[in-house]
């Protein structure tokens, strides 16, 4: 058996290790008492859920020609990271691409520009909604989170500096590559935000507007933090403190990071005993 054979059926070890451990958390019958039953949130529910990898997929189905069956890959990339740790999916994604397509060049170059901007794009993007939301923030009673979101800032803007003074070492891709991956992102960013407060409008359609700009924030802040998984849980847990005197939108956050986390779980598990039972078998090829 091969390294990367290997190494794949460890990585599917792990999520379903992982899948298994965070099950002990989800108390399913409250879960199905909250759910929706609007067809058009689920609707949206799947289209947020699936423009991360489909933004990923259009990314690179520019740089290396991919075809339609690499998008299962992509959403392997985004559970491996939420499910287990930060960046991991890259790898993955990584040893895929060098197993799966016929590259005259090492796909390292490309994961890493088009994972290093993404991150540039998503801090540059928060910055901005901080900047927008500023005096509203100054209201949440954050208390003793202002010193993490005040180090989560400095990371932020560390993080955005460093790769613009050495781009010319970190990245590998033309200009005009980059600029088509950034493009993507920052597009990504701002569905993937309208969506996340459109179906929390869907849920409680009489909050204001301005809880859906606060919490968008937090949740964009939250996201750029590295090595963190389940960053929907993570971000549930600091809004309802943030916000807590409002029990509705503390139950519905409760709810949306709980059927993300039920979906990365579920998809987790499915690909890993795919896996297990039959093999790899994604057959994608460059076409």
């Amino acid at each position: 058996m091969s390294l990367s054979r290997i190494a794949g059926a460890v990585l599917s070890l792990a999520v379903l290790g992982a899948s298994v451990y965070q099950l002990r958390t989800l108390s399913f019958a409250e879960v199905v008492d909250l759910l929706p039953s609007s067809p058009l949130f689920w609707a949206v529910f799947v289209i947020s859920y699936m423009a991360g990898p489909f933004s990923e997929w259009i990314i690179f189905r520019r740089i290396w020609h991919i075809g339609p069956m690499a998008l299962g890959a992509l959403v392997r990339k985004l559970i491996y990271n939420e499910l287990l740790v930060g960046y991991l999916g890259e790898v993955y994604f990584y040893t895929w691409a060098r197993r799966h397509l016929s590259l005259t060049a090492s796909p390292f170059g490309a994961v890493k520009d088009v994972a290093v901007l993404s991150a540039v794009v998503g801090n540059v993007s928060t910055l901005a909604f901080l900047a927008a939301a500023a005096p509203l923030l100054k209201s949440l009673p954050l208390g003793e989170h202002s010193e993490a979101i005040a180090w989560s800032l400095a990371f932020v803007i560390g993080t955005s500096l460093a790769a613009m003074l050495w781009r010319k070492a970190i990245f590998s891709l033309d200009r005009s590559e980059l600029l088509y991956v950034a493009c993507v992102h920052t597009g990504r960013i701002l569905v993937t935000t309208a969506l996340s407060a459109f179906l929390w409008h869907l849920v409680l359609p009489t909050i204001p507007l301005v809880w859906w700009l606060l919490l968008a924030t937090l949740r964009l802040l939250i996201s750029r933090l590295p090595f963190v998984p389940n960053k929907d849980v993570v971000f549930a847990g600091v809004a309802v403190l943030a916000v807590g005197q409002e029990v509705e939108i503390a139950a519905l956050l409760a709810l949306m990071a709980t059927l993300i986390l039920t979906t990365h779980i579920v998809a987790g598990i499915g690909f890993a005993v795919g896996d297990l039972a039959f093999g790899d078998s994604e057959n994608a090829r460059r076409r």
